[in-house]
């Protein structure tokens, strides 16, 4: 055959075989042109990460995708996801196209995995991979099988232990009291033989002794205790004794402060008076019962409750003793749910029919069948002038109670004024505010309750005379002949009072100050200087620098303090007669718009509607009235007492015992 003239190669035409299904490229020949990378790629990403491999290798690029049927969890957000698993094929190999192809898939957060290059190659792979997951997964059941018996060793109850916890519990409980241990013992000082400086119960100190002789009794080592009677510059700590009952309201005082070091403690005496006004506030039979049950409750299950809720165990019999005080008062305002109770005989009658009561007691107490034995009496309620005479009642009961109070905060005054012997204090500030607060608002309880128990004609308006006693002016309508004058008099003291509070005391600590001035001399004052500077902080005690500018200045802010702070306090009590009021109404409101619509219907409906309006009842009772109303009487309790009472003698600024005690760190409740 003759190609452009010349003669073409001769060809074996039996070793050529054409087949359409033989590639033209062998497989090792295939394997040297293209390069191929495989991973795994947000099932999201598909499209974006194709195109971006067109534009990279110019069209050069082929990808191959293929969902994964289950959801895998994402590394970085440990969310499942959805993925797919891709093939790229490219020209070349171990060029600049395979390192453009890897960036641009690393770029879409792919997982790139190696690829066999053939089917043998992919089927040991596959081969070593499952041999690999069998002897992984062996291994993983024996790892949990080995942890299920360490931790029910761990975990177990040990019988060898009486108290029954496992080991892992004495663990913690071991480090916990090691760590303790080890930090007192780095508050002792010494080499041979650790001394330490501690507080410690005065009526605690023979138990001390016969527990130190008890232990140095079987050991070679000693411990023993020194007293030392002089505390220097330092302050003892507060340590109060309180049980089960006492527990809660010695912490309602210490959420305000911890008292001073002999200082008058208000929860002896708030033990009583806190669940005596939330009772004033909260008063009704019915409701008070049902917060007796709760309390009663939480003390029978108070073990349960010790672990589970350990604010309810604490306070377990406040709430107790805040539901028997609310039925006091309830009873004494005849109110259950919002109906009286016919308890007594009435001591007004309805003689006619035509709701005009006549009283069948004698108003001068010299005949009659007498008052109504306890509370108010059942005639009152319903009557159209019902509201009127129960809150003038209650709040004139309201300001009595807390006059009361305000005074025997001031009595307590007097007793740390004793305690400290501070004549100083106690002539020229607790006098004179005892005297303000008997003889004008002491004067104003003796009126309400004159003006109670004595008939009176015209009987004249307390505040018209409060009001004439302080203006100076002339009243005429006085509670008896000569009371006039009687009123002149207290408020003469009242007014003297107030400059009694102000200007003494300030000049007598500057007479006190230049006096132990002129004891000590220039040296012994320049030494005193030197060696213990005294802190700036005005006060008048020992190692203090004495200014009197700012004594003065505190003395006036205290004055002031205590005469509007009786005035504003008197009428802060009003809140009593206020919730109560509040808490009358509401009862009577739902007792009207649910069980009153029940008993009105005709029967037989009324038995279903009552069914029905009784459940509504109780719920709104239990949301409303021994819900968010005890929680408001509580903190208007709590308010009275720690502003309106504690204000006139307690400073606080304590601090508060707390012995190392390996018990208190190992319970969860820290109990002893």
């Amino acid at each position: 055959m003759l190609v452009n003239g010349s003669a073409a190669p001769a060809v074996d035409e039996e070793s050529f075989e054409v087949s359409a299904k033989k590639p033209l490229v062998g497989a090792d020949e295939l394997a040297g042109r293209l390069g191929h990378l495989s991973g795994v790629v947000l099932k999201a990403d598909e499209e974006r990460l194709a195109r971006a491999l067109w534009r990279t290798g110019r069209g050069n690029t082929f990808v191959k995708f293929e969902p994964i049927n289950e959801k895998l969890e994402d590394p970085k957000t440990g969310l499942p996801v959805e993925k797919s698993v891709f093939v790229i094929y490219f020209q070349g190999v171990g060029g600049s196209m395979q390192q453009k192809v890897i960036k641009t898939c690393q770029a879409f957060g792919a997982n790139i995995y190696d690829w066999p290059a053939s089917a043998s190659a992919a089927t040991a792979r596959h081969g070593h991979l499952k041999k690999q997951l069998e002897e992984k997964t062996s291994a993983l059941e024996a790892y949990k099988s080995f942890m299920l018996v360490e931790m029910d060793e761990l975990l177990r109850p040990s019988p060898q232990n009486p108290v029954g916890n496992s080991m892992i519990e004495e663990w913690r409980l071991f480090c916990i009291k090691e760590k303790a241990i080890y930090s007192i013992m780095n508050l002792c000082s010494g080499e041979i033989a650790l001394r330490v400086n501690v507080w410690y119960p005065a009526s605690d100190e023979a138990s001390i002794h016969a527990m130190l002789n008890k232990v140095n009794s079987g050991s070679q080592q000693g411990a023993f205790l020194t007293p030392d009677k002089g505390f220097g510059n330092s302050t003892p700590p507060t340590y109060i004794r309180t049980n089960e009952y006492t527990e809660a309201f010695q912490d309602v005082i210490d959420t305000y402060g911890i008292p001073k070091y002999q200082e008058a403690n208000p929860a002896l005496l708030t033990v009583v008076t806190f669940p005596f006004i939330f009772g004033m506030m909260y008063g009704d039979v019915g409701h008070g019962s049902l917060l007796l049950l709760a309390g009663i409750w939480m003390c029978r299950n108070s073990e349960s409750l010790r672990y589970t809720v350990p604010a309810l165990f604490t306070g377990r019999y406040m709430v107790f003793s805040m539901g028997l005080f609310a039925i006091f008062a309830g009873f004494m305002y005849n109110d259950f749910f919002s109906v009286g109770l016919q308890l007594f005989e009435s001591r007004w009658e309805d003689k006619n029919g035509d709701g005009n009561f006549t009283p069948l007691y004698d108003v001068t107490n010299s005949g009659g069948r007498g008052p109504y034995p306890f509370g108010l009496d059942w005639a009152w309620v319903g009557s159209s002038n019902e509201l009127l005479y129960v809150n003038s009642m209650k709040m004139k009961l309201s300001v009595l109670f807390g006059v009361l109070q305000m005074i025997v905060g001031v009595f307590l005054k007097w007793s740390n004024a004793f305690h400290s012997r501070n004549l100083t204090d106690f002539i020229f500030e607790c006098l004179p505010m005892m005297t303000f607060m008997v003889c004008f608002f002491g004067w104003m309880d003796w009126m309400i309750l004159y003006k109670w128990v004595h008939p009176i004609d015209n009987p004249p308006s307390i505040i018209n005379s409060l009001i004439c006693m302080a203006m100076g002016q002339q009243d005429f309508f006085p509670f008896w002949d000569g009371s006039v004058e009687i009123a002149q008099m207290l408020m003469k003291f009242t007014v003297l009072a107030v400059p009694l509070m102000l200007l003494p005391k300030p000049f007598i600590l500057l007479y006190q100050h230049n006096q132990s001035l002129k004891k000590k001399g220039d040296h012994e004052l320049l030494h005193d200087e030197e060696q213990a500077p005294a802190a700036h902080g005005g006060g008048h005690g020992h190692g203090e620098e004495f200014e009197f500018g700012e004594i003065f200045i505190h003395q006036i802010i205290e004055t002031i303090e205590f005469v509007l702070g009786t005035v504003s306090h008197t009428a802060s009590y009003l809140r009593i007669w206020a919730l109560s009021l509040a808490h009358q109404q509401l009862s009577l409101v739902f007792f009207q718009k649910t069980l009153t619509m029940g008993l009105e219907m005709t029967f037989p409906s009324n038995g279903i509607m009552l069914y029905f309006m009784f459940a509504a009842w109780f719920g709104i009772t239990c949301a409303v009235l021994l819900g968010m109303d005890v929680l408001e009487c509580f903190l208007h309790t709590l308010r009275l007492h720690w502003v309106e009472f504690q204000s006139k003698f307690y400073k606080a600024g304590g601090e508060k015992f707390a012995p190392f005690n390996i018990r208190k760190l190992v319970t969860p409740t820290g109990d002893e």
